[in-house]
C-alpha cells in the first residue's frame, strides 16, 4: 500500500508540473506588447486564427517558448544528473563552470576566434573540456566531494574572463552578436540549434531510461550499489557524458542561464517520491521555470526586454544563499 501511495505521489507531481508547463506556455503566448486572448491562442494552435494572430503566436512567441522549454528541460536534467553523481546539491553545470566554458567556446565561434565551427559544436567542446579538466583536477575523488566543485568554480571563472577578453578585442558588431550568449537569452534563437537540442534530449531520454535503475542505487554506498548489480563506473561515465551533452546543447540555444539546474531538481525532489532520481519531474520543472522567466523578462518592463538569464539569477540567487547558509540533510535521491 505504501509503495502504491508513493508511486501515486510521483505521478501526481509529474501531472501537476505538466499542467503548470502548459499553463505557463499558454500564458507566454497570450501576454506581451501585443495581447492575444487565450481562445485566440488556442485557435491559432488549431490552425483557425487570422494571419496576424498566427504570426504573433507561432512565429514571434512560439519559437522562443519551444527554445525555452527544451533548454530549460535540458539544463534541469543535467543538473539533476550532476547532483546525483556528486551527491552534492551544489554540483550543477552552472556552479562548476560547465556553462561558462561552453559559453566561452560558443562566443569564440561567433566572433571568429579559433575554429569556425557552429556554436552548438563549440559549446559542446567547451563543456567537455571543462568537465574533463575539473575531473582531472579532482584526482581520485572524481565527481565526489568539494574538490570537484572548487575546481569547477575556478575553471568557470577563467572561462568567464576569457569570454570578456574576446568580446573586448573584436569589432562592436561581432561583440553585439555574441552578447546574448554571455547573459542567457531566448531572443532570435537559431532554429538549427533548437533542432539539435531536441535530438539530444530524445537520445538522452532513451539512455537515461536504460540506466535509471543504476542511478537510483547511487543513493547507497558504492559497496551496496555494486552488490545490487550496478556497474558504477559505466553509470557514472554515461551520466556525466549525458550531463555534458545536455548542458552544451542547451547553452548553444540560450546561453548560460543560471540556477535553473539548481532550482528545478530541488522542486522535483520536494514533490516526488523520496528515494528516486526525479529526472522527468526535473525536466518539467526546468522547462516551466524557463518559460516563466522568459515571460517575466518580456513583460515586466515592456517594451524593454530583460534577458532570461538575468531573471533566473535574480530569482535563484536567494535560494542558493539559503542552501549555503542552511544546508539540508535530505538525501539527494
Amino acid at each position: 500500500m505504501l509503495l502504491a501511495l508513493t508511486d501515486k505521489r510521483t505521478g501526481l507531481a509529474n501531472g501537476f508540473l505538466l499542467l503548470a508547463l502548459v499553463a505557463a506556455s499558454l500564458s507566454s503566448m497570450s501576454l506581451g506588447t501585443i495581447s492575444v486572448a487565450p481562445l485566440d491562442v488556442l485557435g491559432s494552435l488549431l490552425g483557425k486564427a487570422d494571419p496576424m494572430t498566427d504570426f504573433v503566436v507561432k512565429e514571434l512567441r512560439g519559437s522562443r517558448i519551444l527554445a525555452g522549454l527544451l533548454s530549460g528541460a535540458a539544463l534541469a536534467v543535467a543538473g539533476c544528473l550532476m547532483q546525483t553523481l556528486a551527491r552534492n546539491r551544489l554540483a550543477t553545470p552552472g556552479i562548476i563552470g560547465i556553462d561558462n566554458a561552453a559559453t566561452a567556446f560558443a562566443v569564440a565561434s561567433v566572433v571568429g576566434i579559433g575554429l569556425s565551427l557552429a556554436p552548438s559544436a563549440m559549446a559542446l567542446a567547451g563543456a567537455a573540456a571543462a568537465t574533463s579538466l575539473a575531473f582531472g583536477l579532482a584526482g581520485a575523488n572524481g565527481t565526489r566531494g568539494y574538490r570537484f566543485i572548487v575546481a569547477g568554480i575556478g575553471i568557470g571563472a577563467i572561462a568567464g574572463a576569457a569570454t570578456q577578453v574576446m568580446l573586448s578585442r573584436v569589432a562592436i558588431d561581432a561583440a553585439n552578436a555574441a552578447y546574448p550568449w554571455t547573459v542567457g537569452s531566448l531572443n532570435a534563437r537559431s532554429g538549427h540549434s533548437v533542432v539539435i537540442l531536441s535530438i539530444g534530449l530524445v537520445l538522452a531520454a532513451i539512455l537515461l531510461a536504460i540506466i535509471n535503475r543504476g542511478l537510483n542505487t547511487l543513493q547507497f554506498s558504492d559497496a551496496v550499489a555494486i552488490a545490487l548489480g550496478t556497474r558504477l563506473r559505466a553509470i557514472r561515465i554515461l551520466g556525466l557524458g549525458l550531463s555534458v551533452l545536455l548542458t552544451g546543447l542547451a547553452v548553444s540555444v540560450c546561453g548560460p542561464v543560471g540556477l535553473v539546474a539548481l532550482l528545478a531538481p530541488e522542486l522535483a525532489r520536494t514533490l516526488c517520491r523520496p528515494g528516486k532520481v526525479p529526472l522527468l519531474a526535473s525536466g518539467l520543472a526546468g522547462a516551466t521555470f524557463m518559460v516563466l522567466a522568459d515571460l517575466l523578462g518580456r513583460t515586466l518592463f515592456s517594451p524593454l526586454e530583460i534577458p532570461v538569464g538575468i531573471i533566473t539569477a535574480i530569482v535563484g540567487s536567494p535560494y542558493l544563499l539559503w542552501i549555503l547558509l542552511k544546508p539540508s540533510n535530505r538525501s539527494l535521491t
